[in-house]
């Protein structure tokens, strides 16, 4: 038994606020109930009414004669926390607390609510909200309607939660006329207990329960959320979310490529890919993909057929399925025959199928089965704009008998233009035939619906582990935080990739306080690392080298070795006005003399494409790992991908084949195609790196070389802090 199912499967229900004014909220939630024809006693309690619709009403809970699952609360928020204590007193398992004035409020209503949530939770009760619109269970064996929406959606297989109960009321709305079916919904609240991560787990074990929508504001415990994301999507089936609040969580100054981008949607993005969840950008593609999830099998692929009787939409349909990964196959040349065969002469028999503006209900039937008898389709779009003398709804209903004789591929409907329209969408939705305006939407849909198969059917990974020097590590860490550095020199940071088998280029590091000088041991180290080289000025005052004239590229000989440091170090340190505006940008103090601890000199890379990786750690969220393409534009052009810490193997190879450029590792126009396991292991190398040392708060490798056998890290950037964000 879940300790939900006081809430979500009571036997009886207390409504504690019930009222006899039919414009209140504590008289909506009884009608409700009543109207829906809740199995079990339901109980009206308020002191000044005797009965409320013709239901005896008792003037507390504790003369209330039976026992009570549910407890529903509808007070003025100074007497909950009061009716809260006589719930747990008389046994009550369960509340919903309908009232506002919490921590939504602020002030007093913070503290409000900590004392109602520790109240309930020393007493081992769950408890909805508070500020909610209430709870339904629709499924036939309850029947519970305990909100005070006017809506009532008919019933199905959709389990919805919504932390804003006006969004939940209008989705409410928005499922009656689209005829989906809710099991359940849950209006969150303030999640002061019972959140959407609990639902998930709830409704895994659910059997009326097969698609899960959220509209969120926030997650709670991003971590669990993943972890039961990915438990019910490959178990169960889908879950689509919509996540207001466009700003990223990581909202502050970043010093490495990766906390700055977390900083946007990515990190959220990052935390519904890898709980295997759709995300939606409005409420309207939310009700999109549950019409079709809820109502059609998953396509076998992604080969889709279009039927249509107009060429624009036609082209649209086909433009919008190339967009999101479906494949608008060539049908085979028994299908265009067969077609040929009864259509009119100027129709089209290839895919698109378009049957031309005169196309009767029996064309639209004939071809769509011609269509599905195609071994080569795995699913079609039936697109329809009425011209004259065909009716939107006979075609519906054409629609709807190939729909029945062919149930193991998807039918989506496409129904354009106002003539008919409201009859037609009403037979399709009615037949449970995904029916939408544009052809933008269903080929959404049906992408969605592809896309949920393959994370569905993929294998389901695992942590994998890498020998490392911890030790080493921490050494470096202790001693940077020591000197009061909280950003690790590179040559540190080299020796953390090192003490984490990271592949790096041939490096040293000459000293300035070495018995040489700078240019003679520089030059002589080029040597030993091996010629061309790159040489970087290493100073604690200098965050961008390349605008003070502390980075040259592609020395070839000792001498020029020398001459280039020299310059360098006349460069950086010459008190001019040059250098004072150099230091805007690279030194702390400007105009001053930045502090010089070395130059670091590595052989030079070629033949590589630049990749990144990197971590940050986002407050209240986690440590997150991110993969895309590398270089100075990184920022610029956002072709990155991140995940929730740590990562299993199958996280890093997806971030690698979810970047946009992915064709360019997998190689194109002649080009070798780079090493992606050794990036999977770099992304994994990471991984265990963040998870084993808190105390590194943002790091970037960029540029990391995808090279065709193996990659190397060029450059490392590393942030640390005694006290990291959690």
């Amino acid at each position: 038994m879940s300790t939900l199912d006081p809430i979500l499967r009571p036997r009886s229900i207390a409504v504690i606020g019930a009222s006899r004014q039919s414009n209140t909220i504590g008289w909506q939630i009884l009608d409700n109930l009543l109207v829906n024809g809740f199995h079990g006693p339901v109980y009206p309690v308020n002191p000044k009414a005797s009965a409320i619709h013709s239901i005896p009403a008792y003037p507390s809970i504790a003369a209330v004669p039976g026992p009570v699952d549910l407890a529903v609360i509808v007070v003025p928020k100074v007497h909950v926390l009061d009716v809260t204590r006589q719930c747990i007193d008389a046994g009550v398992k369960g509340l919903v607390v309908i009232s506002a004035g919490f921590k939504e409020v602020g002030g007093d209503g913070v503290e409000r609510e900590r004392e109602l949530t520790e109240l309930v939770r020393a007493a081992g009760v769950r408890m909805v909200g508070p500020n909610c619109l209430g709870v339904i269970n629709n499924t036939p064996a309850i029947a519970m309607n305990a909100t005070f929406a006017p809506a009532r959606p008919p019933t199905g297989l959709v389990g919805f939660v919504s932390q804003s109960g006006a969004m939940g009321a209008s989705i409410l709305d928005y499922a009656e006329s689209l005829n989906i079916g809710i099991s359940m919904f849950v209006s969150s609240g303030n999640k002061a207990d019972v959140s959407g991560n609990d639902l998930i787990e709830f409704w895994r074990d659910d059997p009326d329960t097969r698609v899960v929508l959220m509209y969120l504001e926030s997650f709670g415990n991003p971590a669990r959320f993943v972890e039961l994301g990915r438990r019910f999507t490959r178990e169960k089936g889908p879950i689509c979310i919509v996540k207001s609040g466009r700003t990223g969580a990581g909202a502050r100054a970043a010093a490495s490529h990766t906390g700055a981008l977390a900083g946007t949607e990515l990190a959220t993005d990052a935390l519904i890919a890898q709980a295997g969840a759709i995300r939606a950008e409005k409420v309207e593609d939310l009700f999109d993909l549950a019409m079709a999830f809820a109502n059609q099998p998953l396509p076998a692929g992604n080969r889709v057929a279009i039927v249509t009787n107009a060429g624009g939409p036609g082209i649209m349909a086909a433009d919008a399925c190339e967009a999101h990964g479906l494949n608008v196959v060539r049908l085979s040349p028994e299908t265009e025959e067969r077609l040929r065969s009864k259509l009119p002469e100027e129709a089209s028999v290839k895919n698109p199928v378009d049957l031309i503006a005169s196309a009767t209900a029996q064309h639209y039937e004939f071809a769509l089965r011609c269509v599905f008898d195609d071994p080569n389709v795995d699913a079609a779009i039936a697109a329809f704009v009425p011209p004259l003398g065909t009716h939107t709804r006979d075609v519906a209903t054409a629609i709807v008998r190939v729909n029945e004789q062919h149930p193991e591929k998807p039918l989506l409907a496409v129904l354009m233009g106002r003539q008919g329209l409201p009859a037609g969408l009403a037979e399709l939705h009615d037949a449970s035939i995904p029916a939408y305006i544009f052809p933008e939407s269903a080929a959404r849909a049906l992408g969605d619906m592809w896309r949920y198969r393959q994370t569905a059917a993929r294998r389901e990974g695992k942590r994998v582990s890498f020998d490392a020097d911890d030790q080493a590590v921490e050494a470096i860490i202790d001693a940077s935080l020591e000197a009061g550095h909280e950003k690790l020199s590179e040559p540190d940071a080299m020796r953390v990739l090192e003490a984490y088998g990271i592949p790096v280029v041939p490096w040293r590091f000459v000293s300035k306080d070495g018995p040489r000088s700078l240019a003679s041991a520089a030059a002589e180290a080029a040597g030993d690392v091996g010629l061309p080289v790159a040489l970087k000025i290493v100073s604690p005052d200098i965050t961008h080298k390349t605008d003070v004239g502390g980075v040259v590229l592609g020395l070839e000989s000792k001498a020029e070795v020398e001459r280039a440091v020299r310059e360098m170090l006349k460069q950086v340190t010459a008190p001019t006005k040059a250098a004072e505006k150099r230091a805007k940008k690279g030194a702390k103090q400007r105009g001053a003399e930045p502090r010089i601890d070395g130059i670091l000199i590595q052989q030079m890379a070629n033949g590589g494409i630049e990749t990144i990786v990197g971590l940050t750690r986002v407050p209240r969220v986690g440590a997150l790992v991110m993969f895309g393409m590398g270089g100075i534009f990184v920022e610029a052009l956002r072709d990155v991908v991140m995940r929730l810490n740590p990562l299993l193997d199958t996280d890093a190879e997806q971030m690698i084949h979810e970047v946009k450029m992915f064709q360019l590792l997998e190689g194109v126009r002649g080009q070798a195609p780079r090493d992606l396991s050794a990036l999977a292991e770099a992304i994994l190398r990471v991984s265990q790196l963040a998870e084993r040392h808190p105390r590194i708060t943002e790091m970037d490798l960029n540029p990391l070389l995808a090279l065709e056998q193996g990659a190397v890290a060029i450059d490392a950037r590393l942030q640390v802090s005694a006290s990291p964000e959690t």
